[in-house]
């Protein structure tokens, strides 16, 4: 039976830079796997990302979101389907940071999958500079998307002290504690800086499994849960991006924004933007596709948009 890893995380909280160098570490063993991106909105940017993976021993594979959750549901077990006549060793699925991890239980249990499947591992990414209070969704997705992991992985420990990531467990726990889950990390944690993971590290990771908890589902109607803006073809000079991105995350009319992730062209290259309420990047990278996305709750689209446009 092929292995499926769940690597799931809030938004932002750095699922894709791990996710790049767990495969790199499974393909170095000689594994040919299937990577499958599961995003919440229509247009996949960290594919993007990922796109240098490719090869004889790697495969990518998308489902974009833009659609109602049963449709949704039914393009994830879809794909799965089709990915399981490919012969891979592993296949890692990387989901959008508001995911319903239950789809991917519900999923590997139904026919055919759970005759092509068993679940490997959960891992769950969980920045070390994580807020004090996640609004809206946040601390109840933050719980539900730890619960069942095998191993919670702290990302930029780094640029924390020990007490910062001390406070991000801590956090963990508490939203865990008010979905009413017995759950409470503590030793299933690993904090060192992702560019110095051995092999043993990434070796304890491919066993750490998953754990079966229960806890208090939550329901949101489509006014309370997350959306996602696209903001397509926007000509934004490099040195305004950053300012513009820290003044959307921090002006309450433009809603809750949670996440801003994207591309602008910039001369003959690109500018990858990468911004949430504890960090704000923008560096070049090779390629990239025209587009802004920004996720919140109860967002506006023009206030939004009145900063992609200040001169």
């Amino acid at each position: 039976m092929i292995k499926v890893d769940l690597i799931t995380g809030f938004l932002g909280s750095g699922k894709t830079t791990f996710m790049k160098k767990y495969a790199e570490y499974l393909i170095e063993k000689g594994m040919n796997i299937g990577i499958l991106e599961n995003d919440h909105g229509a247009v996949n940017v960290d594919m993007m990302l990922l796109h240098d993976l490719e090869g004889e021993h790697c495969e990518l594979e998308m489902i974009a979101g833009g659609c109602d959750r049963e449709t949704h549901r039914r393009r994830f077990k879809t794909k799965l389907i089709a990915m399981g006549m490919c012969g891979y060793d592993r296949v890692l699925i990387e989901p959008s940071g508001i995911f319903d991890v239950d789809e991917f239980f519900d999923a590997l249990y139904e026919e055919p999958l759970d005759k092509w499947y068993e679940i490997g591992n959960v891992i769950t990414i969980v920045d070390a500079g994580l807020p004090e209070k996640l609004d809206g969704q946040g601390e109840y997705l933050l719980a539900s998307e730890a619960a069942e992991a095998g191993c919670v992985v702290l990302s930029k420990c780094q640029k924390y002290s020990e007490e910062q990531a001390d406070a991000a467990i801590n956090h963990l726990n508490r939203a865990l504690e008010q979905v009413k889950c017995s759950r409470r990390f503590q030793d299933e944690v690993l904090c060192k800086d992702w560019d110095t993971l051995t092999d043993r590290d990434f070796d304890m990771l491919l066993g750490c499994g998953y754990r079966t908890e229960a806890y208090e589902k939550q329901y949101f109607n489509e006014k309370q849960g997350f959306d996602t803006l696209y903001f397509m073809n926007m000509e934004i000079p490099g040195e305004r991006l950053a300012g513009a991105a820290e003044k959307i995350l921090n002006d309450s009319g433009c809603g809750q924004v949670s996440r801003i992730k994207g591309f602008v062209k910039e001369g003959d290259g690109w500018l990858e933007v990468n911004a949430t309420h504890g960090e704000i990047t923008v560096q070049p990278v090779s390629a990239g596709q025209a587009v802004i996305i920004v996720i919140g709750e109860g967002m506006k689209r023009e206030q939004i948009q009145s900063y992609w446009e200040q001169e």
